[in-house]
C-alpha cells in the first residue's frame, strides 16, 4: 500500500511540474479579464477538462492513436513545439499572434490553456512513460489530483496575480515567455532529431 501511495505522489509531482499551471496564470488572467467569476470558473474547468481529457485518452489508448492516424511522437513534438513557441513569443514580446476575436475570446481561454499550454507533447510523453512504469491506476489518480490543483490555481489566477502586482506579473510573464520559447525550441529540436 505504501508503495502505491509513493508511486501516486511521485507521479503527481512529476505531472504537476510538467503541467506547470503557475505558468498559465498571466495568460489565463489576460484572456479572462473583465469576465464574471462564473465565466472565469467555467473557463478554468474547460482548461482542466481539455488537459485531463487528452491525458486520459493517451493514458488508456497509448500509442494506438498515433498508429491509427499515422502520426509519430516526434512529429507531434514538432507541431506542439511550434505552437508553444508562438505562445512564448506572445508572452515575451507582448504581442498578439492570431488573437481570437472578442466574441470568440471566452471559449478560447479554456481551450488555449488546456492545450498546448497545460497538456502538450511533454505532458503526453510523461503520461505514457509513467503509465509504462507504474501502471494505469496510479497515473489515473495522479492525473485527477493534478487537475484539481490546476483548476484551483486557475480559479484564483486573478487573485494570485493581484497579490503579486502588475509589475511583478508583467516581468514574470515576459521571463516565463522566454523560458516557454526556449522549452519549445528544445521540444522542436528533439522532435526533429528523432524524425531524422
Amino acid at each position: 500500500m505504501s508503495d502505491f501511495i509513493s508511486a501516486v505522489v511521485y507521479s503527481f509531482s512529476v505531472l504537476f511540474v510538467i503541467l506547470d499551471p503557475i505558468l498559465s496564470i498571466p495568460i489565463f488572467s489576460s484572456m479572462t479579464e473583465g469576465q464574471s467569476k462564473s465565466e472565469i470558473n467555467r473557463q478554468g474547468l474547460i482548461a482542466a477538462a481539455v488537459a485531463g481529457g487528452l491525458m486520459y485518452i493517451f493514458l488508456f489508448f497509448n500509442f494506438v492513436i498515433f498508429d491509427v492516424l499515422g502520426i509519430t511522437l516526434p512529429a507531434f513534438q514538432v507541431a506542439g513545439g511550434v505552437i508553444i513557441f508562438i505562445l512564448g513569443l506572445q508572452m515575451a514580446l507582448g504581442i498578439d499572434i492570431g488573437q481570437p476575436k472578442e466574441h470568440k475570446k471566452k471559449s478560447a481561454a479554456g481551450v488555449v490553456i488546456g492545450t498546448p499550454l497545460l497538456c502538450g507533447p511533454g505532458t503526453i510523453t510523461t503520461v505514457l512513460l509513467l503509465s509504462s512504469e507504474y501502471g494505469i491506476p496510479v497515473v489515473a489518480i495522479a492525473i485527477a489530483l493534478c487537475l484539481i490543483a490546476t483548476w484551483i490555481i486557475l480559479r484564483f489566477a486573478s487573485t494570485i496575480q493581484r497579490i503579486l502586482g502588475d509589475e511583478i506579473t508583467d516581468i514574470m510573464g515576459k521571463v516565463l515567455g522566454m523560458l516557454l520559447a526556449a522549452i519549445a525550441i528544445k521540444i522542436i529540436s528533439q522532435g526533429i532529431i528523432s524524425l531524422v
